[in-house]
């Protein structure tokens, strides 16, 4: 019998900074392939092992929500629409009873990147609501954000493809080959060109053996060497004075803080050898074009934003923007003009409390609190395999005191704590528009199948609940077709008619796109470059770069990045991730706990323990012990992932965001 076979573009949602342009084929009404597709000029037809090898498997697989499904005494049960709408209604209806609309609080982040399935008619039906709301940004990214605009306020950073007319790349404290992979290609192309490449990380990543020059930094000193560096320049007289008067504020102020280090310091404190920075300064100075690409484990520690600062500082200091292929690469997607007061209902937010994501564990379980949580609706989030404090967000999503609401694609670990789960669609089923936070393309997808089972897009099950509330405003019956043209202005065609099978650019012709100091200008209070930056100091007491080293508890250093098998947690409950975890160990401190290769092992600290299986290898520092992050329970026998090793008390110096990396540990044989 002949199968029916379609070949259909849509967008890869997940939280990465690539948004890919995908081919998808589709046989028989399942999705068989996904590949990419040379819709995004940027993305050209590549895409990442974890999007090509799992998707079909996440959308159709056995972990796939199909069905409302409410908890019972031996698991869950399948229920209508009607009645879990009904239960859901019931649940927050009490929780405002007892104790006012603030007791209700969503708790989700950035599973699908959609302009509709991230935030659209979900944040409608909270303000209308009145719930509690939450603060996302510390969680991850937020301190970057901060760091960047304090520096260069809203203004667009350099496109990565823009790159390819730099002579020195800066990537630094970014795993590009696996969380930013079409940037390797730009690198490669900088390298043929007689360019050079520095990546500077606390793992020898792929990137890193394909480089000019590998720094690899202890955890949380990078913003010792952004100093020493700056510092060491002023004193070589290779500071553009002149860019410096045009375009920047506290250079004076921020000189004279940095001179506090010197490049021994530097090679000291990160653990460096002086003349490999030495030679870092020396291609500084010589370079016509310097790029610097900084990513958010620069953000992972006490010094984050500090970090930032000092990295993305650099480029000021020696005058490279204002010219093609001389800038930092960041919030390029911000040439997009996206809308999300108009598409969120702004107008409806009443106010309410903001809760830090970082501490919803916390607020769930503080039962004294003067409006304590009564009801929770975890969705677009597996806070249970991404937060830090593992344990009490456990304790908290199935507190017996809480109503849990829970509305995935899939069966994760969060949603098996819930009381009630409501299956959602994959960005395959429903229609969406889709920016980007790492180029300046903007994509269009359609369905490609239809809903799985009795799933639903984010948008209407929220219009559903916002009905059984009674909230009949004509917020809540707008279409989908509308909230896309309700997302973005300014695009030259309305967002519901853009082409599916080829994204559109936005920023100026390719490879001549808005650049900072020349056609645009930093949107700063000041209009210039705020190399100490008032508000910081206003807020946080950071308005010059501190070093603040947390205090080392035990011998190892725990670093987490991205994972080769998942995008965040996402797809960890697929075949790839099945299995024990890795735990990445230098030789050294292997052979001084007698571990070997392949063993498994516990790493531990007050917190808990996780087994893992051990991998020896001198792509690590020692003292610094590294597990991709995501992975789900199942993964450990102990029951608990690194997650339930990091404090969620560990933050860092702006807005309150996570240190995952001030996480120390040991590791012993089981």
């Amino acid at each position: 019998m002949a199968k029916d076979l379609e070949i259909l573009p849509s967008v890869c949602p997940l939280d990465c900074p690539d948004t890919c342009s995908l081919s998808v084929e589709v046989t028989d009404g399942e999705i068989t392939k996904v590949r990419g597709s040379t819709a995004n000029s940027y993305t050209g037809g590549v895409i990442c092992n974890k999007v090509a090898r799992t998707y079909a498997e996440f959308v159709h697989g056995p972990n796939r929500l199909t069905h409302p499904m409410k908890r019972v005494e031996d698991g869950f049960e399948p229920i209508s629409w009607d009645e879990a709408l009904e239960l859901v209604y019931e649940g927050f209806t009490k929780a405002i009873q007892d104790y006012g609309s603030e007791a209700v609080m969503p708790l989700n982040y950035a599973g699908p990147h959609g302009e509709l399935a991230a935030a659209s008619m979900d944040m409608r039906f909270f303000y209308r609501l009145g719930a509690t709301q939450l603060a996302r940004k510390p969680l991850c990214g937020g301190v970057r954000g901060a760091a960047y605009s304090s520096l260069f306020g809203s203004t667009p950073g350099m496109p990565p493809a823009q790159a390819i007319h730099s002579d020195l790349v800066l990537v630094w404290g970014t795993n590009v080959t696996v969380a930013n992979l079409h940037f390797t290609r730009v690198l490669k192309d900088v390298r043929r060109a007689g360019g050079k490449v520095v990546v500077i990380d606390p793992k020898r990543i792929k990137q890193a053996e394909q480089s000019d020059m590998f720094l690899q930094i202890k955890p949380g000193t990078d913003v010792v060497l952004g100093l020493a560096l700056a510092a060491e320049l002023q004193k070589r007289a290779a500071l553009d004075e002149a860019f410096l008067k045009e375009w920047a504020l506290g250079a004076e102020e921020y000189l004279a803080h940095a001179n506090q280090y010197t490049i021994s310091d530097a090679a000291e404190i990160c653990g460096l050898e002086l003349s490999d920075i030495e030679t870092v300064l020396d291609w500084i100075v010589s370079a016509k074009n310097i790029a610097t690409s900084v990513g958010v484990g620069l953000e992972r520690s006490a010094s984050g934003g500090a970090a930032l600062r000092a990295a993305m500082s650099l480029n000021a200091l020696t005058g490279h923007h204002g010219r093609l292929g001389a800038g930092v690469i960041s919030k390029s997607g911000a040439f997009v003009s996206k809308t999300a007061e108009t598409l969120q209902a702004e107008h409806l937010n009443p106010n309410t409390r903001v809760v830090n994501i970082l501490d919803t564990a916390r607020v769930i379980l503080d039962r004294d609190a003067e409006t304590p949580i009564g009801a929770v609706m975890v969705y677009n989030h597996n806070p249970v395999a991404t937060h830090p404090d593992q344990r009490n967000m456990i304790a908290a999503l199935s507190h017996p005191d809480v109503f849990t609401v829970g509305c995935d694609v899939a069966l994760t670990d969060s949603m098996k704590l819930c009381d009630v789960i409501l299956p959602a669609c994959t960005h395959f089923e429903h229609d969406d528009i889709y920016g980007s936070y790492g180029h300046n393309h903007v994509q269009r997808a359609a369905p490609v199948i239809a809903p799985v089972g009795e799933s639903l897009p984010n948008t209407e099950i929220f219009r559903r609940l916002a009905a059984r509330f009674g909230f009949d405003e004509a917020e809540f019956r707008a279409t989908d077709q509308e909230l896309m043209d309700q997302a973005m202005t300014d695009l030259g065609v309305s967002p519901r008619d853009f082409p599916l099978d080829h994204s559109k650019f936005y920023g100026g012709e390719i490879g001549e796109e808005g650049i900072l100091c020349a056609t645009l200008a930093p949107s700063t209070p000041s209009g210039k470059i705020e190399l100490f930056s008032a508000d910081l100091e206003n807020r946080f007491g950071a308005g010059l770069p501190q070093f603040q080293p947390a205090e080392k508890a035990m011998p190892l250093t725990l670093i987490t990045p991205a994972s080769d098998k998942r995008i965040n947690a996402t797809f960890g409950g697929c075949s790839p991730s099945e299995g024990v975890e890795r735990l990445e160990m230098h030789p050294d401190d292997a052979r001084a706990r007698g571990l070997t290769d392949g063993e498994d092992v516990l790493l531990w600290n007050a917190l808990g323990e996780v087994a893992l299986t051990l991998q020896v290898t001198d792509a690590m520092q020692s003292g610094v012990v590294y597990v991709p992050k995501g992975a789900w329970l199942a993964s450990s026998a102990t029951g608990m992932t690194v997650n339930a090793l990091i404090s969620a008390d560990s933050r860092c110096d702006l807005i309150d965001g996570a240190a995952y990396n001030d996480t120390y540990v040991d590791v012993r044989a089981i």
